[in-house]
């Protein structure tokens, strides 16, 4: 990874070099979930399993240097999409800044710590099911917002 600013998170999204793009992500998982779209009214529900490459007890992919080759469909998160991605956690660091807005004080640049994310509650590393078991995702739907 190449060399990281200073205090990167603070400055706006557009002016992050690629290796400070990566290591924004808090790690917490929930963007490798599945959801569900209403098919009449959009609204997008979410769910407890996680794409087949997402390590369910560590909240991290297994192959993410590769993963489109496996998980085509799996979303590349860039600045040109973030209007495009409205179902993006409240918490996640990419949303924040984003919108303008501090990182919270448990993401691993400001605490120091990469497993404070699981201890603040906002990780589903523990708390999702892989989609190589899970069914039928309408079975598996759950509010992350207020777990």
């Amino acid at each position: 990874m190449g060399a990281l600013r200073e205090r990167f998170w603070e400055l706006p999204l557009a002016s992050l070099s690629k290796p400070e793009w990566e290591a924004l992500c808090d790690g917490c998982g929930r963007c490798c979930l599945h959801k569900i779209e209403d098919a009449d009214t959009g609204q997008i529900e979410d769910t407890n399993v996680a794409c087949t490459l997402l390590d369910t007890g560590t909240a991290t992919c297994r192959n993410y240097k590769h993963r489109k080759a496996f998980v085509p469909e799996c979303l590349q998160l860039r600045l040109s999409i973030m209007d495009d991605v409205p179902w993006l956690p409240r918490t996640c660091a990419y949303r924040l800044r984003h919108e303008g807005k501090p990182l919270k004080d448990w993401h691993y640049l400001i605490s120091g710590d990469r497993e404070a994310v699981i201890r603040a509650g906002v990780s589903v590393a523990g708390r999702v099911i892989s989609e190589d078991d899970a069914g039928p995702l309408e079975h598996h739907i759950v509010d992350w917002e207020s777990a």
